[in-house]
Formats: structure tokens, sequence, C-alpha cells
């Protein structure tokens, strides 16, 4: 049996205040009563109160020497305070002691009573009417599930599905299990439509009428018209960014900048030494490994795939004939964040800054390999925490303020995003083949086709081919490639952790920011 919230109600002038408790009990409060301070006090030290009402001004121990002593004795319960008063200073003293309202004489029934919903039941009622929306919505999600036909459609579903996800994460209600279900029903759908379509937009995506922005298409379509409006810019890639971590950050940015939201599709491979270099490029990564093969590292080398980013820039800005100043600088701690913040007065006139911030994949990776890290973002939901976490603490947000107050406009994105993944598929390569576990390509590859996006001529979608007889596969949805030697361990291991490279609205859906100073 749920017992009545207890409420702790102290004025000198309480037996005034009848009329206001007899409601407050007809709506289910229990409320006992004191008429001073030191009364108040012996009552908070012997009973648990879920709220206190206090007024400021009362003879003896007054209402703020009362409050800084419940403080001591109770200092999670929350506390109304109610003056005659208007003097800032005195709201100042209130506010300064955390108290949780201020309510100025006279006061009504109905202004304590929703005092008290929004201090002891917001939770409750934000869990209902997240619930109501949500069934209400169910329904047309499924719709879009259904008829979605262009990428228009799935940026559509993906934003409502993320919007759900937002509304649902803090309420204690089943209904997040049944969006996760429409989830994974709407990423099936996804990577089955891509199946039909992705061909079509291959090899050049800015030939295709139909085609979504892609990762070449970035900085044509985005980034350059703003530099020859006059307009500096600053490109900002955060690596493995999801739409939701984007939802955690931007109420951190909303006091500070103008914000535009798009989205925009990363090619395939999901993978930074394909999607990341495209964007920079220009260029699909077979006409990269073919115009400029010194500047494309393939699978099995050990070079790191990301080293060649600020000269592909370069070759975009050049195969444009743009004689744009542009610089390059990769972020991977604060003290590089910092460093870059204390010089970067030395670039500021430059036409093009190119800022990339390598926070979130180390996250991803480090979540795979450390069992800790792993505790510490075991859901989507605590994943988007570390990431507001990080974002809140570290410099990047002075960082962007710094660009912005130096005039530019922030192009703020990602090359691909990372979806959870925990079903595991079966694939048998040679040596050769590559690691990830959401693609894979080699000569020799054995799977069931059924469970793939497979891709036999690589030319045709803008993928290099070591190999003539090289193709490449895609996991899926929450699917992942599992060797069958030493099968078990390698699903253990790998079940429940963030992975990228293949198709999911996750991976390929990203955010597409425009900040500008307010």
């Amino acid at each position: 049996m749920t017992m009545n919230p207890q409420i702790l109600w102290a004025d000198d002038e309480i037996d005034l205040l009848k009329p206001h408790i007899l409601f407050l009990k007809s709506r289910g409060y229990d409320v006992t009563t004191a008429n001073n301070g030191h009364d108040a006090l012996e009552l908070v030290a012997s009973t648990p109160f879920d709220l206190i009402i206090l007024d400021e001004n009362m003879p003896g121990l007054t209402g703020l020497e009362t409050l800084q002593r419940i403080k001591q004795l109770s200092p999670l319960t929350p506390v109304i305070m109610i003056t005659k008063s208007e003097e800032e200073n005195i709201m100042n003293q209130a506010l300064g002691s955390k108290i949780a309202d201020y309510l100025i004489k006279p006061v009504n029934p109905n202004q304590i009573l929703i005092a008290l919903k929004r201090l002891l039941h917001s939770d409750r009622l934000v869990s209902e009417q997240a619930t109501r929306d949500y069934r209400e919505d169910f329904r047309q999600i499924s719709d879009l599930i259904n008829s979605a036909d262009c990428m228009a459609d799935w940026y559509e579903l993906y934003r409502r599905l993320v919007f759900r996800e937002m509304e649902l994460a803090d309420t204690e209600t089943n209904m997040d299990e049944m969006l996760e279900m429409q989830k994974t029903e709407a990423n099936a759908a996804f990577g089955k439509w891509i199946r039909r379509n992705y061909e079509r937009w291959m090899p050049d995506p800015g030939a295709a009428s139909d085609a979504p922005l892609m990762s070449p298409r970035i900085f044509p379509e985005r980034v350059f018209p703003l530099v020859e409006a006059g307009q500096k810019v600053c490109f900002v890639l955060i690596d493995n960014f999801r739409l939701d971590q984007w939802h955690v950050v931007r109420p951190l940015l909303a006091d500070s900048f103008k914000i535009e939201e798009e989205l925009s599709t990363a090619i395939l491979p999901t993978a930074t030494q394909y999607a990341r270099n495209a964007i920079f490029s220009g260029l699909m990564p077979r006409q990269i490994a073919s115009m400029f093969p010194d500047l494309w590292i393939d699978e099995d080398s050990e070079e790191g795939k990301n080293i060649n980013e600020s000269p592909l820039i370069a070759t975009q800005i050049e195969r444009y004939r743009r004689k744009y100043k542009f610089s390059y600088n990769k972020i991977n701690d604060s003290a590089g964040a910092e460093r870059l913040i204390r010089d970067y007065g030395a670039i500021e006139g430059n036409d093009i800054n190119v800022v990339v911030i390598n926070f979130i994949d180390m996250l991803s990776h480090a979540r795979t390999e450390s069992k800790m890290i792993r505790e510490l973002a075991s859901t989507n939901a605590a994943y988007r925490s570390l990431t507001e976490s990080w974002f809140k603490h570290s410099p990047v947000l002075e960082l962007l303020r710094r660009m912005a107050a130096s005039g530019a406009k922030i192009i703020l994105t990602t090359d691909h995003g990372t979806i959870r993944v925990d079903n595991p598929i079966k694939v048998v390569g040679d040596k050769n083949t590559n690691t990830n576990l959401r693609y894979k390509l080699g000569k020799n590859l054995s799977y069931n086709p059924r469970q793939v996006y497979e891709i036999k001529r690589p030319d045709r979608f803008g993928l290099p081919a070591p190999n003539v007889s090289t193709s490449y596969i895609f996991a899926c949805g929450h699917d992942f490639f599992a060797y069958p030697n030493n099968y078990n361990y390698y699903v253990q291991y790998y079940t429940g952790t963030f992975q990228h490279g293949g198709i999911s609205m996750e991976e390929m859906l990203v955010p597409l920011i425009t900040l500008s100073s307010k």
C-alpha cells in the first residue's frame, strides 16, 4: 500500500492556513504543522518528511536560520520557502541555501499543489506522459517503417525513434523495451532498403538525382558554398558521433549558439578508412586509391588508416580550383584541445579550419577492451551519459566558443556512427581478411549470403579491390561477424560492444550540425 506524501508546514500563522491544509489533505497529502522554527527542527529530527514548507518571516528562529539547520539534519529533503518579502537579498539567501522553490505571499492552494506535484511527482508524471505519447506515436512509427521509400523518410523515422528513446530513457516503464524492439524492426527494414537502393547511388553519389547527401559531397555542398560567400568555416568532426549523442550535447551549446540540424548519409563501409577519407577527399575510396595511390592505405597495411587526411583535404580544394587557406588538427586528449585554443589566433584567419576529435572513438574501443569501461557504458543510455560528461568537462566546448568568437561558422559532424552488437554471424576468411566485425573484404570469404549485404563487384560501388576476386560483405542490424575458430570466446568477448562498419541507421544516418554565434 502506497503511503501518502508526508509534508511539514512551518508558519507562525499556521491557524490561518487551515483551508490550505485541508485542501492538500483532500488531494492525498498528510500535513504536519509547526508554528515556529524550533518545533519544526524537532519534527525534522524525528520524522522523515517528503517535503517541507517553510515561512521565511517567523519570530525567534527565522525561516532562513531554520532552513540552514534543516539542511544539516535532512540535506536531501526539498524545501519550499514562502515569504511576504520581495527583497532580492532575501531571495538570494534562500536560493543560495538550495531551496527547491520560492513563493511570495499571498499564495493560493493551487500554487502550493503545483509546487508539490513538480517536486514530488514530476518523475512519475513525466513517465506517464512519455508513455502516453509513445503509445500514440507507436502506430505512426510502425506505418513509417513499412512505408519508407526514400532517404528523407528514413531520416524522419530515425529522428522520431531517437526522440522517443530520449524521452523514455529516464522513465521507469517497460516502454523502452518496446521501443528497442521497434528500433530493431526499423533497422531490419532499413537494411533491406539499403540493399535495394545503395547501388543506384554508386559509384558517384553526386550524379544520382535521388541520392542523399553522402560523405564525398559534404565539402562541395556544405563547406565550399559558405567560403565562397565570404564566410570562414570551422569543420569539426567527432569520430563515432551518433544522433542520440548529439541530443545530449545540444543543451550544452544552446545558450551560446544558433543551431541548424540535418542528417547526412555515411558511405559503406561505415569506417574511418572509407567514410572519413571520402569526406576529406570528396572522392569515393576507389577514386582515392586510383588517383592518389600514395594517400590510400590498404586494409592489410600496418599504417594508420587516417594519416593522410590533411593531404586529402588539399587535393579536394585543388581539384575544385579553390585557393582556400586551411589548417588541419587532430585532438586525442584535453591537452591537445587546450593547446589548440591557446594557439588558435595563428589560424583564425584561415578560410577553413578542420579539427578531428577522437574521444568517442577511443571510448568505443576502450569499452571493448576494458571491463571497467564496459560496466560504465553498459547501455546506450550509459554510453550517452559518458559522452555528455566528457563534452561538459572537456575543453571542446571552449574551443567551439573560441571558433565562433572569431566569426566562423562551425560545421559539426562525424564520419559514421556506431551500434551495439549482440548477434554473431559465422564467416570464414583467409589470413588476409580484415579484422573489422561489421564488414569483411577478401577473395575467399565463406558466409551465408542471406545474412549479409554482399558486393561482388566493388568497382560499381566506388570501393577498391586489392584482388580481382575481392568481395565485400556487410553486417546489418545488431549482427557481427565471428570466426568458427574459438567461436564461443570470440562471441562472449564482443557481444554487447559498440562497433561500426556495417549497415544500420545508427551507423549510416549521422548528424550534420551548423553552429553560429548568438
